[in-house]
């Protein structure tokens, strides 16, 4: 909501009066004088007039989480665990997820109540790789990384994938990256070659990478570093 409008709820000021206030210095955003009475306000923002506080601002979260095989990538179900279930956080039902993963899936799952971040993770523009480690039934050959890379069609939602890289790290391990997280699009892509996906795991996003400390379950503050990456 824009600051004149806030500030306008307020019951001894008008529209008139907010602008003129807003004009001549008197009021902060996040401790900093704002002159802009269009100035947009989430929030999570700390709006003060005469440092009397008008809105405190809520803080922003953002945690990594190893998810377990088990458990649902959902903030509520009526039959299994979910992962905000694992978080002991207060207010977690304000927490969303930044994409999901797969019941079978484990692996990095971001956690936040920052929507314009979760975003920025989960859309395809912002070029954010996510990194899986796969184990195949079959072994995985060498000519499924240039299907790979030219991208695979999906009759169903007629559509062609983006191109992903894969590299073939055992005979029946690879590390895969892609941009974007169709309907199980890894277990779909190398179904294309009748070869069965029998583990998955997620290891990085972008630059953000699963702590090797954080047990299945277990979960951590993101430091500055890894939120600003995104």
């Amino acid at each position: 909501m824009r600051l004149d409008r806030i500030l306008s709820n307020l019951p001894s000021l008008n529209r008139q009066t907010v602008r003129q206030l807003i004009a001549s210095g008197r009021v902060q955003v996040n401790g900093v004088c704002c002159r802009d009475s269009r100035c947009d306000i989430t929030v999570f923002d700390r709006v003060e007039l005469d440092e009397q506080v008008v809105q405190t601002g809520k803080p922003v979260r953002y945690f990594m989480l190893n998810k377990p095989i088990g458990v649902v990538s959902a903030t509520e179900h009526p039959d299994h665990q979910t992962v905000i279930d694992l978080l002991d956080e207060p207010d977690k039902h304000e927490l969303h997820l930044a994409g999901r993963l797969d019941l079978n899936t484990s692996g990095l799952l971001l956690i936040t109540n920052d929507g314009q971040w979760s975003r920025r993770v989960t859309q395809p523009v912002s070029k954010q790789a996510k990194v899986y480690w796969v184990s195949t039934e079959q072994p995985i050959e060498a000519h499924y990384a240039d299907t790979f890379a030219e991208g695979m069609y999906f009759k169903y939602e007629d559509l062609t994938t983006l191109p992903a890289k894969l590299e073939i790290v055992a005979t029946y391990n690879a590390r895969l990256w892609l941009h974007e997280g169709r309907y199980h699009q890894v277990k779909r892509m190398f179904g294309h070659f009748q070869n069965k996906v029998i583990g998955l795991h997620r290891e990085r996003v972008g630059a953000i990478e699963l702590d090797p400390q954080l047990a299945p379950g277990q979960y951590r503050a993101l430091t500055p570093d890894e939120i600003a990456s995104v």
